[in-house]
């Protein structure tokens, strides 16, 4: 679903990156409020009878707000760098998070392996390959604004994480994008010149992008986050990458040249990498040679 949306926010780009972030992100709002209700009343109808659970607004509020502000910095700077680089490319870099998300958890006092420092080694030479031409140690405008928003998804990976085990994950759901919507409508106000004729020309890529995107594949997110660990969610959630890149080749005919290829090969090889169990290793380099006869 991710990897088709990062076609729908190339297509929707045209409206400006803040319309298309607020709107879509309100709508994805808007679809889970029912949700939200059936699912409460369902977990009333669990409890003994004569007893009641109260709504949680002071818990929801509060993880809306943790889980918003870094999706709605990830969400803008990853549809402004449309502008810029093509679906596959931004498929890719921001896959990143996939390497800094272990990384950030070093200061939250999370253990690393050791084969996650050669992963990340590995991903930022993917990344060179990736993002700098031969010969141009210079990193262009859009990878930069993508590199940044791999950042802000590695953060809410791990809020998420935080508050899935302890809040409704459709009601979270719902909180983060209403939060991350109000923001991107309030800076779409300022910074730009929404017109109807134009959001209505995008009408089919804001409505997959709400619907799908958010309220479908990042509600899933949080419910699959509940069930395990930032770093392995993180691995699976890097697919959408790969997906990006068939979608963008499949639907946008964009192609990547046999350099960025490479650059991707190597960073989803780091991306592996990063998640082997460290008793693989341990078992290869400990391996006892046989007996001989």
């Amino acid at each position: 679903m991710w990897g088709l949306s990062f076609v729908a926010q190339s297509e929707g780009a045209s409206i400006g990156t803040f319309t298309f972030n607020g709107l879509r992100t309100l709508l994805g709002g808007i679809v889970l409020v029912p949700l939200v209700f059936l699912s409460f009343k369902n977990e009333n109808k669990k409890l003994p009878q004569g007893e009641k659970k109260k709504f949680p607004f002071k818990d929801v509020i509060i993880g809306g707000v943790c889980c918003g502000i870094p999706l709605f910095v990830g969400g803008n700077l990853q549809q402004h760098a449309f502008n810029y680089i093509d679906v596959g490319k931004v498929g890719f870099i921001t896959a990143l998070y996939m390497v800094l998300v272990p990384v950030i958890g070093i200061f939250l006092k999370q253990r690393a392996r050791f084969n996650i420092w050669i992963g990340v080694a590995l991903g930022v030479i993917g990344l060179y390959f990736l993002s700098i031409p031969a010969g141009d140690f210079s990193i262009g405008k859009g990878e930069l604004i993508t590199i940044c928003c791999s950042v802000a998804f590695a953060v809410h990976i791990l809020v998420i994480d935080h508050f899935c085990k302890k809040i409704n994950n459709i009601a979270l759901s719902c909180a983060q994008f209403f939060v991350a919507g109000l923001l991107s409508v309030i800076c779409m106000f300022i910074f730009e010149e929404p017109k109807i004729d134009e959001i209505a020309g995008a009408w089919l890529p804001l409505v997959y992008a709400g619907v799908m995107s958010c309220g479908v594949a990042f509600t899933a997110q949080i419910f699959g986050q509940k069930y395990s660990e930032p770093a392995v969610a993180s691995l699976l959630l890097c697919l959408e990458s790969v997906f990006a890149v068939l979608f963008g080749w499949l639907l946008l005919k964009q192609m990547l040249s046999q350099r960025e290829l490479l650059g991707c090969l190597i960073m989803f090889i780091a991306i592996i990498f990063t998640q082997v169990p460290t008793e693989v290793f341990v078992k290869i380099f400990k391996r006892k040679p046989k007996a001989e006869n």
